[in-house]
């Protein structure tokens, strides 16, 4: 199977979207791999940062 680059789509409003998959690095230096689709949180509001969780919608800056 040929390796394929992710795609990062960053929309007018919600999170910064990541298809394909990315390594996560911790500031303590601890990776974790997610396969897939991952959706990383823009407004600062998550309760699962770096991950959205969709708090966002609730949020009247965007």
């Amino acid at each position: 199977m040929e390796d394929s680059k992710p795609i990062i789509k960053i929309g007018d409003k919600g999170p910064i979207v990541i298809k394909g998959g990315a390594t996560i690095v911790y500031p303590d230096g601890r990776e974790e791999l997610r396969e897939g689709t991952v959706a990383l949180c823009r407004c600062g509001l998550s309760a699962n940062k770096p991950f959205c969780d969709g708090t966002h919608k609730e949020c009247d800056t965007w």
